[in-house]
């Protein structure tokens, strides 16, 4: 059995507690708010919700450098893991992933020795936050139960090839700022009441649903949920600063598709809250194809 090492950054929201339950490296992204500057995951995600709400700046997040990367494949290669994981932010919300191949390269042309004795696996997740924190903590565990890193990488690749999670943003701030929907839109959608329901998979978003109110945003994720996946999938339902609506969509849907999401619960932080605000509901799954 190889000795494996997982890596993923933290807009996969996996908390500090799994991280250590499963050995797994968390990076947190540099995030600026107004005059301050951090890595996420320093301060709670509560402190983090009041200082974005206190500001009259949007947060900004900078993507994980590829010199960062060369010492953590350094560090890891040293301890004698033979299968390094990184699994990492859509590709096209970050340069991160970028990055990490780049580094990959760099260190095989630095150490053309190790090319037989590691393997570097550098994954798109295609996605954000539970929905490749999820199967991270899954992958994890597979490597504990003895699985082999070709089949943990197929189950990632399998995963990320059908997953989609839908995100409803309650208050529209956050989301017209990272482009996930127009300035026009979410005037016009301030003016209305309407409530967006965002799906965000690999180079493209689309809103796929406007419910008015925020009384109608459950049960049109539920909807959406129930057209959309794939049958018997997990599906993982992630909160933001009002973890009641999390709750209230879990409830919601074990009684539509009668099974509950999966028991680990996440929660947008700084990455994932700087683009879509604090005030969201989210689920994902594996999708039809």
């Amino acid at each position: 059995m190889s000795k494996i090492k997982f890596i993923t950054d933290s807009a996969s929201d996996i908390t500090k507690e799994y991280a250590e339950k499963y050995n797994i490296d968390v990076q947190g992204f540099p995030i600026t708010v107004g005059d301050k500057s951090f890595r996420d995951g320093d301060i709670s995600n509560e402190e983090y919700y009041d200082l974005i709400d206190a500001s009259a700046d949007l947060p900004v997040h900078s993507q994980l450098t590829a010199f960062e990367f060369g010492e953590l494949f350094e560090k890891y290669a040293d301890e004698g893991y033979e299968d390094i994981f990184y699994i990492s932010i859509n590709a096209h919300g970050s340069a991160t992933y970028q990055n990490a191949c780049s580094a990959r390269d760099n260190y095989f042309s630095e150490h053309p020795d190790m090319a037989d004795k590691l393997r570097i696996r550098v994954l798109d997740s295609t996605s954000y936050s539970g929905t490749y924190g999820y199967p991270v903590i899954e992958a994890a565990k597979m490597a504990e139960a003895g699985k082999s890193a070709d089949e943990i990488e197929k189950y990632l690749a399998d995963w990320f090839e059908v997953c989609e999670v839908y995100l409803a943003a309650y208050t529209l701030r956050y989301v017209k700022k990272s482009g996930r929907i127009s300035a026009a839109a979410a005037f016009a959608g301030e003016l209305l009441g309407l409530k967006p329901v965002i799906l965000l998979k690999g180079e493209g978003t689309k809103v796929v649903a406007k419910p008015r109110g925020e009384q109608n945003v459950i049960p049109k994720l539920a909807d959406v949920t129930c057209e959309r996946i794939e049958k018997s999938s997990p599906y993982i339902v992630i909160g933001g600063r009002d973890l009641a609506r999390a709750e209230e969509l879990a409830k919601v849907l074990t009684k539509r598709l009668g099974y509950p999401p999966v028991d680990i619960r996440f929660r947008v932080g700084g990455a994932i809250a700087a683009n879509s605000g604090p005030d969201i509901v989210a689920v994902a799954f594996k999708a039809k194809k």
